[in-house]
């Protein structure tokens, strides 16, 4: 039973006080604020505020701040990053006082943190119950004892960037710019600035806390595995593992009952228990599977694992059981003939990845799980098949990988950690482990979850960004600490210690043999010979810029700040830079969206308008070639995670979806690309000037396809005829001559199969070639704003900007 005290059951408050005006004011410095008396007696200011929530939100709210997500405001957060928080409340214990004597005995009190930021001294009734530094795992606090009639809990949160001061750093570690004091720190590396993300350091109680009562004859842990699946007739074997708490007796005469059930598929499973720990091996016949979006149903079992003793219930856990299982197949390196490997198999079939790169929901991370459920039904009606977990992130509320289980979408996990090289002491190698191990335990359950990945681009960090060339198969966190975790925890599940991933083979042979990669690049035109060119089977990470639109725009630009674009601080802010300098690392991307517009239509609009649609078209193209190029070369190719589906808060970025869930057009533009049986035409890869048209079947079932491209401007079919969508596979289904100097044009592919129909595009003759004048390089863009017109109302869509 959980007893929650948040914002709605108890009334919460707030004080705090920089640390240079603690330590100069003798009087308060000197004091140890344990209770509520101690901060009435401070002179602290006290405040309203909200938990689960934010400092920076009660700041808002109680008026001490301007909106941070307008206009400069977010770079007046910095003058808090130094702030001591005080959260204190009241409530009653009746709920545990009023039971016997006899009753509490068979119970154990916990107070439960699922998210607190993240140095933490907390009290219960003026006592330390214990002093917490992640932010990004729960705290559970044994509290037998101490709960009272009237209680009051107070939390002391210690600055975190006054806290990073106190460990010893060398030469050896690396990050980027604004990122140093993240190092020791557990918190979201976004947090202290990122190119996505607002450098809002932040603190607070960001998840629920709650007395939790639980019997002490329980259940402690259980995790059922699938170990093997028969194929022909869909028998799977699994493996139970259980730790149970008897109290202080052996567990004679107790028995796990193991009950499931999935669309008329039951199962029952009774064991007597011989001690605390143990497994059970058993067989479910003509079992329900989970398969990934597009592959089959994700099927659920509901589960019930009852702890009985002579009979009698003692306690009881709910799980949901995803059978299925799932390999890596990978090779170290890669080469100009395709000879290496890096494909997902699920339930022994290869599964061709199409998905997105998950960031922030938001900057303030008490309002993720909120925005989560939007988020994700976006990621199911784009029919992404995968979710890449970003390691500059938190680790998700339990509602995403709910979600992601329920909607067949696969989770590649990252650690939290990003482009950096982290300490290698014990003790920091200690903090990991602690928080590895909390992750998994919690996380493991989840079909969805096909990989664990022990970082985001530390590999890259340690073989190339710091100068000094270091050997990323050194790095003990993740070569040695997380291995060791997962080889106890969750040992069936693959896992890659970075992405990218250099192991000895290649850290030899170089990151462009890679079989798994991010292609960021240059970041020029998105045909260009750095995307078309790249050897890797696998891209975990690839983007393009897109302007939001103007109506979203106008929520986070100030008026007299919304046009030009250049030397415009408030544009700079929300491209993300942390800080205004004239060489910050992050000042390039407002020009880079800009100079991306150039590299497709020749010029930049002089108007906000029309820069907005250049971009968004820009944008969008890119998507669907990035997509199409990777889908049209399947196998050779075997998955595409592009960055990224959403905002975490107002910018501008490669977003597809802006903070205020506005679609960018790319977002239907991928909509069509990952259609699971699409037409697209494939870019000749020589100078032969015949592309072909193929169509890209990513189910187990063939089906016959007639199709027809035509001219959307005048009409003029430019090919038809019928075909085979062999399955799982790609089948050419004619050619058609579009060199790179054609006519500007904008071809509708229609196709009918047995089972739907469906729509695509190609555009020919963008960029245009050669020296032409810059009235006609308008005209071409004002002739593509007409084609578009046309097609999304053929397609049932408006335009993103109106």
């Amino acid at each position: 039973m959980n007893i929650y005290l948040d914002s709605k059951s108890i009334d919460w408050k707030m004080a705090f006080a920089h640390d240079a005006e603690l330590k100069a004011n003798g009087k308060l410095g000197s004091m140890e604020l344990r209770s509520i008396s101690d901060i009435m007696g401070s002179g602290l200011d006290v405040l309203d505020c909200t938990v689960p929530g934010n400092f920076e939100l009660d700041l808002l709210k109680n008026g001490s701040i301007e909106d941070p997500f307008r206009g400069l405001n977010v770079l007046d957060l910095h003058r808090f990053e130094d702030c001591h928080v005080w959260y204190f409340a009241s409530f009653k214990g009746g709920f545990f006082n009023q039971e016997s004597n006899a009753q509490k005995a068979l119970q154990d009190a916990y107070l439960v943190f699922e998210g607190l930021d993240t140095y933490a001294d907390i009290y219960l009734n003026g006592s330390l119950v214990a002093s917490v530094d992640n932010m990004l795992i729960p705290h559970k606090i044994p509290v037998n004892g101490l709960i009272k009639d009237d209680n009051e809990i107070l939390v002391h949160i210690k600055p975190a960037v006054v806290e990073a001061k106190k460990y010893k750093y060398s030469v050896f570690e690396y990050t980027l710019r604004y990122n140093y004091e993240s190092l020791y720190v557990r918190k979201a590396p976004h947090m202290f600035g990122w190119d996505i993300m607002p450098r809002i350091v932040s603190a607070g109680i960001w998840r629920p806390v709650y007395i939790q009562l639980q019997p002490r004859k329980r259940i402690d842990e259980i995790y059922i595995q699938t170990l093997d699946i028969t194929f022909e007739g869909g028998d799977a074997t699994l493996l139970c593992y259980y730790r149970i708490n008897a109290g202080d007796s052996l567990p004679l005469g107790y028995e796990l009952l193991i009950e499931g059930e999935c669309e008329g598929s039951r199962f029952s499973v009774r064991r007597k228990l011989q001690f605390c720990v143990g497994s059970i091996n058993f067989t479910i016949y003509n079992a329900k599977l989970w398969w990934p979006e597009g592959r089959g149903k994700p099927n659920i079992y509901k589960v019930t694992a009852s702890l009985l003793k002579n009979g009698e219930l003692q306690d009881a856990a709910n799980i949901n059981l995803g059978i299925r299982t799932v390999k890596l197949e990978r090779t170290s390196t890669t080469d100009e003939e395709g000879s290496g490997e890096f494909c997902f198999v699920i339930n022994g079939e290869r599964i061709f990845a199409k998905g997105t790169n998950w960031v922030p929901a938001d900057a303030f991370h008490s309002r993720d799980r909120e925005r989560i459920p939007g988020i994700l039904e976006m990621a199911k009606d784009l029919r992404c098949n995968i979710i890449r977990c970003w390691g500059g992130n938190v680790y998700e509320d339990d509602i995403f990988y709910d979600l992601c289980d329920q909607y067949g979408i696969m989770v590649w996990q990252d650690f939290s950690m990003a482009c950096a090289i982290y300490p290698q002491s014990e003790e920091f190698a200690g903090r990991i482990a602690v928080e590895a191990e909390t992750v998994v335990k919690r996380l493991r359950q989840h079909p969805c979850i096909v990989l664990w990945a022990g970082d985001n681009e530390c590999d890259q960090a340690f073989n190339s960004w710091s100068g000094i060339r270091k050997n990323p198969n050194e790095n003990i966190l993740t070569r040695r600490v997380i291995p060791e975790v997962l080889r106890r925890h969750d040992p069936i599940r693959p896992y890659l210690p970075s992405s990218p991933y250099i192991d000895k083979e290649a850290f030899e042979k170089g990151e462009k043999y890679l079989p798994e990669n991010h292609l960021w690049g240059p970041r020029n035109y998105f045909k260009s010979d750095y995307y078309k060119k790249a050897l890797c089977h696998f891209v975990s990470e690839i983007g393009y810029h897109g302007c939001p639109s103007v109506e979203s725009i106008k929520k986070f630009i100030s008026p007299g700040s919304l046009w030009p674009y250049k030397d415009n601080k408030e544009w700079l802010v929300h491209a993300t830079a942390p800080r205004l300098e004239p060489d910050g690392p992050y000042n390039y991307r407002i020009e880079l969206m800009a100079t991306q517009i150039r590299e497709l239509f020749g010029f930049v609009p002089d108007n906000l308008g029309d820069f907005v649609r250049a971009s968004q078209i820009s944008q969008a193209e890119a998507f669907k070639y990035f997509i199409e190029f990777f889908r049209s070369r399947k196998w050779r190719t075997t998955g595409i995670i592009w960055w990224n589906l959403m905002d975490g808060w107002p910018q501008f970025s490669d977003a597809v979806v802006d903070y205020y869930f506005g679609k960018k057009l790319a977002y239907e533009y991928i909509k069509l690309s990952q259609q699971h049986i699409c037409v697209m035409i494939k870019e000749s890869e020589t100078e032969n000037p015949l592309n072909e048209v193929v169509v890209c079947n990513d189910t187990r079932e063939g089906t016959g396809v007639d199709f027809e491209i035509i001219n959307i401007e005048n009409g003029k079919v430019l090919l038809n005829g019928s075909g085979y969508a062999a399955p799982d596979r790609v089948t050419c289904l004619g050619k058609v001559p579009l060199p790179a100097n054609a006519p500007p044009a904008f071809y509708v592919i229609r196709w009918k199969t047995k089972y739907e129909k469906g729509i695509n595009h190609y555009t020919a003759g963008i960029p245009v070639l050669g020296d032409v004048k810059k009235e006609e390089l308008v005209s071409v863009f004002k002739r593509y704003l007409g084609w578009l017109d046309k097609y999304m109302k053929e397609i049932g869509k408006e335009l993103p900007w109106i």
